[in-house]
């Protein structure tokens, strides 16, 4: 049988000697998070495909093209998520959540799958932190919002991130733009992509998020859907803003921006920073006043925003931000013979137990290999148990970076409480 060694196109690993990146950046989404009020949500990997079809938008490149899907041995048309929103609003949904004191604030941390061409911030399976909040269709809430995702991108002080905004109404006000964009695509209707034909026919503000370069050409000059906003989309476009200036957070409006999801209504946004070349959107979101609605539910506004977590990770190594490395082990104990590796393992857990990095040779190396070892891994302390340390219960602890050695009682108690002045004298000077 062969050996099964390469990963599926589109998909990466994340190594252990990565990892510490990736958790570095989901604990201060976590703690963001919980700084503005929001609680975790987690939800299946897998929906039926007709919550990303009726949620998403069937006219989305999303839903036409990009979606993992297949049929059960039920019969059953099942999807892997595409993106974190429509499955947080269906958990909201079925589990009664609106029923809780409004508004419903909630995060998660998920993998996301789309099928597209592999490229550097774009992959297949890529991950996601998302914000949602259910039940405000306050001006301030979609502020609230904005600003969440810049304290988070202040925290990794990252530098060069434009904010920019815009409003794309409500199904009235937006009645009156597509009849505006559907009259003028028309008159280029012969030279137009050919899903872009359909667009026009299903959804002309799709026209505007096109990539394909002719047709993005056309778009720059079409209507702007700005200038169609009702009286009641306008005043709440000019509130978000005016609470954004209240927080001091700088933005553009860029009438351009509609997202490429359906679901979307009134303020739509995006965080963009041009350091990671193409893919430059590290950040995107807006209010879905009509998702729960189209999902089956009883009317509840609601916003969010989704961030690419590997997209964030290449921002942060194009601008030089250091993450900080995890702490090396704090004391590795070496051990001769089967007595003594019983006893380094005793102490290993006390120290464990204290909230210390603490190893011992589960490899059955020899000394000198033992120590190499504990150089390797970068011990800050190192001893070494023998027959005469055991028969005197004390041993020589060794500064790996000083090479100043202590005497120090292997009684379990006195052990750590010696270990621990020695650390914190450590940690002191080093400091």
């Amino acid at each position: 049988m062969a050996l099964i060694t390469k990963k599926p196109k589109g998909t990466e690993d994340v190594l252990p000697k990565d990892s510490y990146r990736w958790q570095f950046v989901e604990n201060i989404f976590r703690e963001e998070a919980r700084a503005f009020g929001y609680k975790e949500i987690r939800t299946p990997v897998f929906e039926h495909t007709n919550l990303f079809e009726r949620g998403v938008g069937s006219t989305t490149d999303v839903v036409q093209k990009e979606m993992y899907t297949f049929t059960t041995k039920g019969n059953d048309s099942i999807t892997l998520r595409p993106e974190g929103t429509a499955g947080a609003a269906r958990a909201v949904l079925e589990h009664g959540v609106f029923n809780d004191p409004l508004p419903i604030k909630t995060y998660y941390l998920v993998s996301c799958y789309r099928y597209e061409k592999p490229q550097s911030g774009r992959q297949r399976e890529f991950h996601q932190f998302g914000m949602e909040c259910y039940g405000s269709s306050s001006p301030a809430a979609d502020a609230e919002m904005i600003t969440a995702a810049k304290s988070i991108f202040d925290r990794l002080q990252l530098k060069n991130i434009r904010l920019e905004i815009n409003s794309i109404g409500c199904p009235e006000c937006r009645k009156e733009y597509h009849k505006a964009l559907t009259e003028y695509f028309s008159q280029y209707q012969d030279d137009l992509c050919e899903d872009c034909k359909d667009r026009l026919e299903r959804n002309p503000m799709r026209l505007l998020d096109c990539k394909v370069p002719h047709d993005h050409k056309l778009a720059e000059n079409a209507p702007v859907g700005l200038d169609y906003l009702c009286d009641e989309c306008r005043d709440h476009f000019d509130k978000v803003k005016a609470y954004l200036d209240a927080n001091d957070v700088a933005y553009t409006v860029n009438p351009k921006i509609v997202r490429g999801l359906d679901y979307y209504t009134k303020t739509v946004f995006e965080f963009i920073c041009d350091d990671i070349g193409a893919q430059s959107t590290v950040c995107g979101g807006g209010r879905y006043d009509g998702l729960m609605e189209e999902l089956g539910g009883n009317p509840m506004p609601g916003l969010g925003f989704g961030m690419g977590i590997e997209r964030l990770l290449l921002t942060l190594d194009a601008q030089g931000v250091e993450i900080p490395k995890p702490e090396t082990c704090d004391v590795f104990i070496a051990s001769i013979g089967d007595e003594a590796g019983k006893k380094a393992s005793a102490l290993a857990i006390a120290l464990r137990r204290a909230g210390l990095y603490a190893e011992f040779d589960v490899v059955g190396r020899g000394l000198k290999a033992q120590m190499k070892y504990a150089n390797k891994i970068g011990a800050r302390f190192s001893l070494v148990l023998g027959d005469n340390e055991l028969e005197e219960n004390k041993a020589n602890i060794k500064n790996m970076q000083s090479g100043e050695q202590t005497e120090i009682s292997l009684s379990p108690d006195a052990f750590l409480d010696s270990f621990m002045g020695l650390k914190l004298t450590n940690d002191f000077k080093e400091g």
